[in-house]
Parts: C-alpha cells; structure tokens; sequence
C-alpha cells in the first residue's frame, strides 16, 4: 500500500472518529462554563451584596459611617415637636498631622479657637498615641463652628499648616417647644435610641438605617470609593394639636402656681393629668400632666421639687421633694425620681377612679335589662350591706331618688342598689367590656396594666359589688376610664385610641393612614341616649355635682369623682371630672384627675371642675364650636379679660427685638437703621400708635345674621369696619360698652360638687 492511500485512509479515520469526540468535548466544555454562569448569577441575586462588603472589607482603605437621620415628629397642624438636626464630630489623625511637626502648633491653636478644645489634653493623647488615626477630640459641634474652622483650611497662608483634622457628621435630636407634650413625646438617649412616650414605641418607625462609605485601593493603586447610602427614618404626624396642648399645659400650670406650698409643702397636687379625645374616633387631641420636663435637657432635676419623694421601689414617701434631698440622693434614687418624672401619669398611674364610673354602673344595668330607668331608692345616707355600713356623701340622706338623680347628685345608695339589680357576674362582665382590666393599646410607651387591681367574679362580694359601683376598690387609669366613657356617649363605639394618625417616609410618601378604629360595641344607642341624659343633668341640673365645670355661653354633660385613697380615713382624695361638649352633639370628651390636691380638705371635685371650665373656655372657640347659652354680665367680662390676656401674651410673642436704648433693630440691618440714615426718636408714630387689630377679621360668618361672630364672646361684628353692630368696636382702645345683651347671672352650684364617697369596711 502506498504512503499518499495510508495518508488518506487515516484522515478518513480521524474524521469520523475523533470529530465525533471533539464535539462531544466541545459540548462538555460549553456545559460546565453554562453552569459556572448559571452559578454566579445565582451567587450575584442572592449574596451579592454580602461578597460585595466582604471584599471591599478586605480591600479596605478607610471606611466610614454615614448616620441616618432620626424621623421627625409633627402635630396634626405640621409643628415640628421633634427634629434631627446635622452635627459634627471633630476628629484627629495624629499620623497624618505629625507627618511635619511645624504643622502641630498652627493646627492646635485653630482648634482651640473654633471648638475651644483644651489643647493640653490633645497634647498627652499625641503623645502616647503618635499612630492613631482616630481620636475624638469634641462631639456635636454645630455647623458654623465646623465651617469657620473649614474656611481657615482655605486661607493661602495658614491652611497648608492645619492637617490631620476631618469631620464626622452626627445627628442630634432637638425640640424645638420644649417642654410642650413632654410625657407624650418622650425623649431619645445618647445612642438615638428612643425613652417614654412616643420615641420608645415608635422607636423602629423612627429610626432608619446607617449608610457606610468603603475606600479601596484598585489594581492601580488608585483609591476607589463605594457608598451605600444611609436610609433616614419615617415621620410620625400627630392627632395632638399644639395649640389645643398648650392651653391645656397653661391650666395645669396656673393650678399649680395658685395651690403649690398651699397646705403642705410641695406641688398644688400629687398628680394633675388631662386628657382631651375625640369622641367619636378615639383620636387623642391634647394629654398632659404636670410636671412636665424639658426635653432638650430630660435629666434636669429643677422639676422635681415640689414632687412627693419616692423610694427604691418607685413607691411614695409622703414626702416633698427639697433641693436639700436632691443633693442627698445618690445616683439610684436620683433615677427613680427622675423615672417619675419621665412617666405619663395619664397612662401609666393608676387609682380609684371614684364617681366618674357611677354612669358606666348604670350603662350596664340598662343594657342589660336589670333596670328600665324609671326606678327610684331611698337614701337613708348610707345602706347596710353585709357586717357593714356603707355611706353616701349625703350624711343624713337624699330621700327617695331616681336613677337620674342619682347621678345628677352623685347619690352612692342608688347606685348600690343598681348593682345589686344588675348582678355580680354581670357587673364583672359589663367591667371587661367598658375596658377595666384591660390595656387600652395606646400608641404610647408605659401604659399600666391593671387585670390585677379589677375583681373577678370568683372573688367579688357583697360589699366589693356595693363599692365598685360607684367608683372604689377597683383601679384604673385615665386612658381607660375616657376610651370607655367615650363610648357610652357615642353610640355604644369603642374605639381604639391613638396619637399618631399618619407614618410617612423622609421623603414624603404615605407608609400608613391610622384610620379610626372601632373594637367592639359596648352599649345600644338607645342605653348612650339615656346615659347622655343623666349625664347633662350633672352640669345642667338643680343640684349637679358638676356645675362649675360649665365653661361661659357653653352647655356641656359629664360626671364628677372624689375617690378616697388607701388606707381609708387617712382625708387624701382623688378628685376628677370627666366631661363632653357640645351637649346635644358631643365632639370632644375631656377628663381631668387632680391626685391629692394641696388643700386641707381634698374632697372637693371643684379642684378639678374649674381646671376644666379654663381649659374649655379657650378650646371651644379654637374648634369653631359654637355658644349656645346666653352670657352673664359677669361671664362677658371674664371673657373680655381672657381675651385681652390672650392677645396681650401674643404682643409679647411678636414684640420686635430692641437695642440697648429700646428702639426696633431691623433683623436684616441690626447695625442700624436704614433708610435715609437719620437717627429715630424712639417714639411711635401715629399710624403705629392707630394701628388696626385685625382680630375680628379670622372670625367666622355667622349664619343668622350675616356678621362675622366672635367665638368666644358671641359678639358680632361688621365684615368691613370691624365695628360691633351695638356700637362697640374692636379698633379703638376703649372699654366696649355692653348694650341691650343682660345675660341672667347663675349662682354657684351649692356644697362642694362631689362629696366623700366612703369605700365601705
């Protein structure tokens, strides 16, 4: 065989054999690469970021935190009540500084000019640690201290010698209206972590998460930088009205100044506390107690005298707290003063609710059937129950009353007698179903638990069913006994109460609407009709109870409570009134607690009535709820000078800023004048001493008559001259004379609106 046919036949043989195997590896080969990418697509989607981080972490330069900034809290009016605002850590790299040692000096000296930093101190830290790249030389500064400091760096002549200085950005939570919705708000530690109030419960929505900035070197030596950007927290907005809030912490305030050091040594009150809650949303316009706090500065201990003295425990001394006290408290007891403080009384205490559950008592018996309204009892002063004699404040007894009057004179016979009628397991029942026991689930942080301090139809008696009825031997706290009064005014609606009505992201876009939210029915509307009726009588009635909570040109319904406390006999009350306005159509539920008030006979339920007339005589008008009652002389000149102090005190706001002689200085030109650059006389000019008060102009159009009407006072006024269309007038600067209007001047209600209630053995 030649060589040329051996040649031919093994290229035949190569072809179909080894093609074969070729493709075959081929195919092999383009497979596993198919998987290999199949593979790292799958490690990209899944664990890309975290390979990502480990490699920059390995590759590291420098890697700094990028802080997220902190939600801001806002009312329901947009008022920022808590903001994060940008600061600056000043930060050392000794190696980078003592790199030339002429750079030292000039470095030192700027920085003890900009952030009077102690130099001595940078000295020591440089010299024992000459390779630290990271050393805090001062915290938080603010930003015009970090820019001036920024601006020397950039002068031609002294700029080349500042080195190893840079800045780390921090945020630092502010309150920009102090002390306003203290307890509601609550405050944030150091490490932005969120304490009491609405800054711990919402303390995830609030915060966000920290960015990072990596730097590395490429295969270049060339520093590359990747950032991952922080995430800033949501923005919580209010149902709580600033406005509304501030009068209410004004009132506390004034019954404070007017009972402090009044019988004893302390506050005007143990605790103060007022919640204001529309009535038909549960939504929580104003909470307050008193005292409340600073919260740009939560640990100032100014605030706590006055305060009754606490143990370890967080349990009462009988005590005030003196400045002398304060300076003997190690840190421990400080802190439990201070944690008392902190606390919202009106979530987190509870007490003997007294008298302002005598309705729920009643609510339950007629939705239950037990009684049709129409009874009557004989109040003998007191009624036996058991081994003992339970009194009614009415010593030698009403005579025969009805449910109605029962409430209207806060009689505690009759409502014993109801509860008989209605039963023990039934009452238990009802008790649950209005909330006792219960946690409310407020949007608040440290509301009290009480399942422990209500009876249980395994434990309650004869004499425990007679004294719960009107309020005693059971505890509450405020947020439960005004979520369940609201819903025996409503209709029967329990609603879930809440502060925070909308969560938005920092950019604006709605995370959460909180819609009103209704739990259960508690009673039929027919039962909240004839509730609202006894109700009205307390303020409306002969002989109310609650007379002098009545606020002027108003008619509003409600119940008094004076609730003795522990150990019986020891003359310490709660006094309380819880109220709803307006009477036919109530809005709004206020109810306001004065614990142990600071006078020598404490069972007087007028120490929490007029705290409530105050603060509704400002609220009503701000909510445009009309007058319905007609004024007295006297109550037209309560208001005359109510409105005087109000605008007087808004003067003060708004009073321009004055130099050392008292002459305006012009914000945009403080160093003078202005103008043509002739020097002022100080004096007002007669445009300024004329000048028209536009009050009248923001009041509403009253439908009747077609003139613009004065919420508060229920005057009228021209549209155009702002002249009173019985001759008074709001421009000029005399006295309005009162013609033709003669209000029918009430008298004070008799006794003392709520008299003892005595919780029996």
């Amino acid at each position: 065989m030649s060589s040329r046919r051996r040649e031919r036949d093994f290229g035949n043989r190569f072809t179909v054999k080894m093609q074969k195997k070729l493709v075959v590896l081929f195919l092999m080969v383009l497979l596993v690469f198919a998987g290999l990418s199949a593979q790292l697509y799958l490690i990209t989607r899944d664990n890309g970021e975290e390979y990502k981080q480990k490699v920059l972490s390995q590759q590291r330069y420098d890697s700094t935190t990028i802080p997220f900034k902190r939600g801001n809290i806002e009312d329901s009016n947009g008022t920022i009540l808590a903001v994060s605002n940008k600061v600056y850590n000043v930060i050392l790299d000794t190696k980078i500084l003592m790199k030339k040692e002429e750079n030292l000096e000039p470095t030192l000296e700027a920085l003890r000019k900009c952030f009077g930093i102690d130099t001595a101190v940078v000295r020591q830290y440089i010299a024992e640690h000459p390779n630290s790249s990271y050393y805090v030389m001062a915290k938080r500064m603010e930003y015009e201290k970090m820019s001036a400091f920024q601006e020397m760096t950039k002068d031609p002549e002294t700029g080349a010698s500042l080195r190893g200085v840079w800045f780390e950005d921090e945020y630092r939570r502010e309150y920009p209206n102090g002390s306003l919705a203290s307890d509601v708000v609550g405050f944030t530690t150091n490490d932005n972590v969120g304490t009491y109030g609405l800054e711990e419960f919402y303390n995830d929505e609030l915060c966000g998460i920290n960015g990072r900035e990596y730097g590395y070197l490429n295969e270049d030596s060339n520093l590359e930088r990747t950032t991952i950007p922080a995430r800033d927290g949501n923005n919580l907005h209010l149902a709580i009205d600033s406005n509304i809030q501030s009068i209410v912490e004004k009132y506390l305030k004034v019954y404070n100044e007017e009972f402090k050091d009044n019988f004893r040594p302390g506050n005007g009150a143990e605790n103060v506390g007022c919640i204001i809650m529309e009535v038909n949303t549960g939504r929580i316009i104003a909470m307050a107690d008193y005292p409340g706090f600073n919260l740009n500065d939560p640990r100032n201990t100014a605030n706590l005298i006055g305060m009754p003295v606490v143990d370890n425990d967080g349990v009462r001394t009988g005590e005030s707290v003196t400045q002398e006290i304060l300076d003997g408290l190690d840190d421990a007891a400080m802190y439990q003063q201070l944690n008392a403080l902190w606390k919202n009384f009106c979530i987190s205490y509870t007490y003997e609710p007294g008298s302002v559950s005598k309705p729920f008592t009643v609510a339950a018996a007629l939705e239950d059937g037990a009684i049709k309204g129409t009874e009557s009892y004989n109040c003998e002063g007191f009624l036996h129950v058991g081994d003992h004699n339970i009194s009614c404040h009415q010593t030698f007894g009403d005579g025969t009353l009805t449910v109605q009057q029962g409430i209207e004179r806060s009689c505690n016979v009759v409502l014993m007698n109801v509860a008989f009628k209605l039963g023990k397991d039934r009452f238990v029942d009802y008790q649950r179903l209005f909330g006792m026991g219960l946690k409310t689930n407020v949007d608040l942080a440290g509301e009290a638990r009480t399942a422990s301090m209500v009876y249980t139809k395994d434990n309650i008696g004869p004499t425990d069913l007679a004294t719960n009825s009107f309020g005693q031997s059971f505890n509450a706290t405020m947020i439960q006994m005004i979520t369940g009064f609201c819903s025996l005014i409503n209709g029967g609606y329990y609603y879930e109460p809440h502060i925070v009505d909308k969560i938005t992201t920092a950019d604006g876009a709605t995370i959460e609407n909180i819609e009103p939210r209704v739990l259960k029915r508690t009673i039929s509307q027919a039962t909240s009709d004839k509730v609202r009726e006894y109700c009205n009588t307390v303020v409306s009635g002969e002989k109310g109870t609650g007379k002098t909570a009545r606020p002027a040109g108003y008619m509003i319904g409600g119940k008094t409570g004076t609730a003795e406390t522990l150990p019986r006999g020891n003359d310490e009350y709660v006094v309380s009134f819880m109220g709803y306005a307006p009477v036919d159509d109530p809005q709004i539920a206020i109810y306001v607690v004065v614990d142990r008030p600071n006078i020598q006979y404490q069972d007087n339920a007028r120490q929490a009535t007029g705290i409530v007339r105050n603060v509704l005589t400002e609220v009503l008008p701000y909510l445009n709820i009309y007058m319905t009652e007609e004024l007295s002389d006297k109550e037209r000149e309560e208001l005359e000078a109510l409105q005087i102090q109000i605008r007087m005190a808004d003067d003060v706001e708004d009073e321009p800023e004055t130099d050392e002689e008292g002459n305006p200085v012009d914000p945009a030109n403080p160093e003078g004048s202005g103008g043509d650059g002739g020097e002022g006389t100080g004096e007002d000019t007669p445009e300024e001493e004329q000048k028209v008060n536009d009050t009248w102009k923001s009041f509403p159009v009253d439908p009747e008559s077609g003139y613009l009407k004065d919420p508060a006072t229920g005057y009228l006024y021209d549209s155009e001259t702002g002249t009173r269309v019985d001759g008074g007038s709001l421009l000029g600067g005399e006295e309005e004379q009162e013609e033709g209007e003669e209000g029918t001047e009430e008298g004070e209600a008799g006794g003392d609106g709520d008299e003892k209630e005595e919780g029996g053995a």
